[in-house]
């Protein structure tokens, strides 16, 4: 008797999908998580980015004990049917150890399609409306000194967008060096004051528009940590400084409140990075909620949904703005730029430098070159990963939950991290 899970229909040919496994490494530290479908053809195989690095170990039990059996023997250019099966197999959907252990199964089957047509995944998708996609680059320092030498560097290296982040006291600042606290009376030393953010912000950006040039763009990321009307003060009195925008100025439990924000200020509102699911990005943007969608592309289920997101952006007057740090492996990386370079809904790519213990473990790792991406012309995504390269870097459990139990205000409440 056949099956639930072998193929439901008749396909064009005898190929299927053989072995489905997560690798993990973590060459800059920074635990990854890659899925690697093999297929009955030799050499025939596909990487996806799956990295949840905070519980990666989730994702890769997942992956491995759960999602493999569904797909074993299938075909493997039915990638709409295979997502779908992962996403409905678990009758309780959504969240990101789900989302980004089948947007590793998404994007592999992806690299596996592109392979097979001896085509770079960007032509699968349309093809190129731009040529390359701008990144903007992260400068931090403790002081606003600091932080300005640190853009200027940058700047002569060839960006064009800077996001500025300086060192707010304690243990909660985020996106710059740490500093010693300056609330030794308060009953949590080692907080953060949303009132001293509020008021050193925007020093930081006057300093900017005085000492960098008129034609840098500038960004800067809040981390989800005001009420909606500290949001309101804060875009305002960044106003005279013409960011490009200002990201993330509400927790996910507030989403429902950033229209109002956006409708108080002229600063454009970058949001997405902790959308978990499909529909939590798109009602981002249904609800007048953002000018950028941020959305983590492994996420929300990996390359289909985010090109169904990027055609709902465009129609919708929204720009793209992939999330794209060190916590994005390199083949997500190449799915980021393949979006970006075939989407009229384009905005601005994050960009991150990745050191050459990563090129060693994936090769074909994208560069920027003078603040540009350029995706790979090789089939599928170009890249490849390094197995014995990669076992030499093994992940431990990541240092973000030890950082978030330190996140609080003064007063020893927690704060979003």
């Amino acid at each position: 008797m056949p099956s639930n899970f072998d193929q439901p229909w008749p396909v064009r040919d005898d190929l299927r999908i053989r072995e489905v496994k997560a690798i993990v490494t973590a060459p800059q530290g920074i635990p990854l998580v890659v899925v690697k479908i093999e297929t009955t053809e030799p050499g025939l195989y596909g990487l996806g980015c799956a990295t949840f690095t905070q519980r990666w170990k989730a994702v890769q039990t997942f992956v491995d004990e759960h999602l493999a059996r569904l797909l074993v023997g299938r075909y493997p250019g039915d990638i709409g049917d295979l997502t779908r099966l992962a996403s409905y197999s678990g009758y309780w959907r959504g969240g990101p150890v789900t989302n980004n252990s089948i947007s590793g199964i998404d994007q592999a089957l992806w690299d596996i399609a592109g392979k097979r047509a001896g085509m770079p995944v960007y032509e699968l998708l349309g093809g190129k409306v731009r040529a390359a996609a701008d990144t903007y680059i992260h400068a931090s320092g403790q002081t606003i000194e600091d932080t300005l030498d640190h853009a200027q560097k940058l700047i002569a290296q060839g960006w064009r967008h800077i996001r500025l982040q300086m060192s707010t006291p304690g243990g909660g600042g985020y996106g710059a060096p740490r500093v010693p606290t300056l609330y030794p009376d308060s009953p949590y030393h080692n907080g953060w004051s949303a009132r001293d953010y509020l008021r050193t912000t925007p020093e930081l950006f006057a300093e900017a528009r005085h000492a960098l040039p008129d034609n840098i763009e500038l960004l800067h990321d809040v981390h989800s940590r005001l009420t909606p009307k500290e949001a309101v003060l804060l875009a305002r009195s960044l106003e005279p400084y013409r960011l490009f925008f200002l990201e993330d100025v509400l927790a996910p439990e507030l989403w429902d409140r950033l229209p109002e924000v956006r409708a108080a200020s002229p600063v454009p509102l970058a949001v997405g990075e902790l959308t978990t699911s499909f529909g939590d990005a798109v009602r981002l943007i249904r609800d007048g909620g953002v000018d950028f969608i941020r959305s983590h592309v492994s996420d929300i289920g990996g390359l289909t949904p985010a090109r169904k997101l990027a055609d709902l952006a465009e129609i919708s007057g929204v720009r793209t703005a992939w999330h794209g740090p060190g916590d994005t492996s390199p083949v997500g990386a190449a799915a980021n730029v393949a979006l970006d370079v075939t989407s009229v809904a384009f905005g601005i790519q994050e960009g991150h430098i990745y050191d050459e213990a990563v090129h060693e473990v994936f090769p074909g790792t994208l560069r920027i070159e003078d603040g540009w991406l350029r995706p790979n012309d090789a089939p599928g995504w170009g890249i490849d990963v390094d197995l014995e390269a990669a076992a030499r870097y093994p992940a431990e459990l990541s240092g973000h939950d030890e950082w978030a139990a330190g996140v609080r205000r003064i007063d020893g409440a927690l704060e979003a991290p």
